[in-house]
């Protein structure tokens, strides 16, 4: 049998390149300082690292706003910085996946200063999308996500379509000259070496013919309602010319799309066997913590990429969410979030300090603020600035190992306190949220990446069971009391503390009927975990109801 590619069940961290770790002191991450810290996500145990945009840019936009897709922004380093970055992940047994904008580009980049000289009707303004104005006003009456109409005019009184920032002029994907240039940036990176790239916007890049209007208020950048300019049927010719490149090279190289759109189905035209590999299961990220609608969207993301062929791709957050850990109502109740999305079958992406637990800083000052989406919102929504704060390394201010002593202020400023929830204060500690991520990982890792899925039958229509064969159950308790569970096994990890058989409520806990015991893991009595053989399978139907029952009385929250 033929080994499973190796993204259809990674782990794969987002870095967010300007957040992640500062070499030279400036207060902004760079590539040098992804590279020192390698051994860190080797050691976290992922598979993979998906870097956020680090091309030359205005960064308008935090660099999606892309001036010039094979350089390296000087903010972030050189080249030759990230064919050592690519280099040494590759040696620490880390694949390298890029993110690539191609639904717009900067006003910067030199398209679009070329199409702003050149007449209506030039094939320099057919690289945009250029309409003459309607009864005096714009095109049409879509509005940007980010706030305001998505049309500014120029000086000869076309107009062109900016579906985000007026700083990023979509892209006319009609345009031949568009779509090979596309194919020579990806053949550019793959060169380099990069295994992947994810794709913003993936469902954006056609537009609806004549742009008919909308008719409706879009909510913003969540909204996955059907529009004219999103998720048209023209973008999967595009992919299945994209999926012929990747095929070119050696490796496994794959493509993960950004997609927003409204059903699993819809979701799942994009992970076709010609098309991409993976497509985010957004309805996944913003589902409730609640029993009944993680079943619903768990049943739906799994029936729906089987039906192509594909695996599934969970998320629990990423540069443009609110994290975890204030989304879902605290600490403990995201990490049960975390054990149960590694507990599912497919891969899962991490966005950076997931694993530390970072809450979302909702308090920046006002004049710290850089998302456009505040100044286009007229400042009414504080925009993606609380979720992309410098990450904590250690617990000594001023920027708690983000950069070298002597440093510049980091970008955003670190709340006091944010050393609490540093790399170095939580490494050891049996009770940590980055430890509870090393031990998942790792039972992940030898357990689960082939092993097949199947629901049990719960005890009440709150709590969550399902078996990963041979011997893994993993117990989700989204009620509001403590529960016992029996008949699943050993305990080998848990997101809060567990006395015997009993659940807490708003926690998570895995469990093993293999007799090889070396341990247990997740803030118990250690976090060594004992290995099995891997399987395939198909999903089946769960086994008749275990016993269980409620728990009076109140449970101690996990740390």
């Amino acid at each position: 049998m033929d080994k499973a590619p190796w993204w259809r069940a990674a782990a794969i961290y987002q870095v967010y390149p300007r957040s992640f770790a500062d070499s030279d002191g400036n207060g902004m991450g760079d590539l040098a300082g992804i590279r020192g810290r390698l051994p860190y996500l080797r050691d976290l145990g992922v598979d993979a690292m998906w870097l956020s945009p680090f091309f030359r840019s205005p960064m308008i936009d935090g660099g999606y706003d892309v001036a010039d897709y094979c350089d390296v922004d000087p903010m972030f380093g050189t080249l030759a910085d990230f064919d050592a970055l690519v280099h040494d992940a590759h040696a620490h047994g880390l694949r390298v996946i890029i993110d690539i904008v191609p639904n717009h580009t900067s006003r910067e980049h030199p398209w679009f200063a070329e199409a702003l000289g050149a007449p209506p009707g030039s094939a320099a303004r057919d690289r945009y999308v250029f309409r003459p104005g309607r009864d005096g006003g714009p095109p049409n009456d879509w509005g940007s996500v980010f706030g305001g109409p998505a049309w500014t005019q120029v000086h000869d009184g076309q107009w062109y379509l900016h579906l985000f920032d007026p700083s990023q002029p979509d892209l006319n994907w009609e345009s031949f000259q568009v779509q090979a240039e596309f194919v020579r940036i990806l053949r550019f990176w793959l060169d380099r070496g990069v295994d992947g790239f994810r794709i913003d916007v993936a469902h954006g890049l056609v537009k609806a013919p004549g742009l008919p209007d909308l008719l409706r208020h879009r909510t913003g950048l969540l909204d996955t309602a059907a529009t004219p300019y999103f998720d048209q049927d023209g973008v999967h010719e595009i992919y299945r010319e994209w999926r012929k490149v990747l095929d070119s090279y050696p490796g496994d190289r794959m493509a993960v799309a950004e997609a927003w759109v409204d059903t699993p189905e819809r979701t799942a035209r994009y992970v076709r066997e010609d098309e991409l590999h993976q497509a985010f299961n957004f309805e996944y990220l913003t589902a409730p913590l609640d029993a009944t609608a993680l079943r619903h969207v768990i049943d739906g993301s799994l029936g729906a990429v089987s039906a192509v062929g594909a695996s599934a791709t969970w998320v629990l957050g990423n540069h443009d969410t609110t994290r975890p850990v204030t989304r879902l109502g605290g600490l403990g109740r995201a990490r049960a979030a975390a054990l149960l999305m590694l507990a599912l079958p497919g891969s899962a992406y991490l966005y950076q300090g997931e694993e530390l637990g970072l809450p979302e800083v909702t308090d920046l000052p006002e004049e710290a603020l850089q998302d456009p989406v505040w100044e286009r919102s007229g400042h009414t929504f504080r925009g993606r600035d609380g979720c992309r704060v410098p990450l904590p390394w250690d617990g000594d201010p001023p920027s708690y190992g983000f950069s070298p002593p002597g440093a510049a202020p980091s970008w955003l400023p670190q709340p006091a306190g944010w050393g609490g929830y540093a790399v170095s204060v939580q490494t050891g500690d049996p009770q940590s949220t980055a430890e509870l991520y090393r031990a998942a990982l790792r039972i992940r890792r030898e357990r689960l990446l082939d092993a097949p899925f199947r629901w049990l039958a719960s005890p009440a229509d709150d709590v969550l069971i399902f078996a990963r064969d041979p011997g893994f159950v993993c117990t989700v308790n989204l009620s509001s009391e403590p529960i016992a569970l029996t008949g699943y096994g050993d305990l080998i990890c848990a997101s809060g503390p567990v006395a015997g058989s009993v659940l807490p409520a708003g926690a998570a806990a895995w469990w093993s009927s293999c007799r090889s015991r070396r341990g247990v893991a997740g803030g118990l009595s250690g976090r060594r975990h004992w290995p099995v053989g891997r399987r395939s399978g198909p999903i089946r139907p769960g086994p008749p109801r275990r016993s269980a029952q409620r728990v009076r009385g109140r449970a101690r929250p996990a740390r």
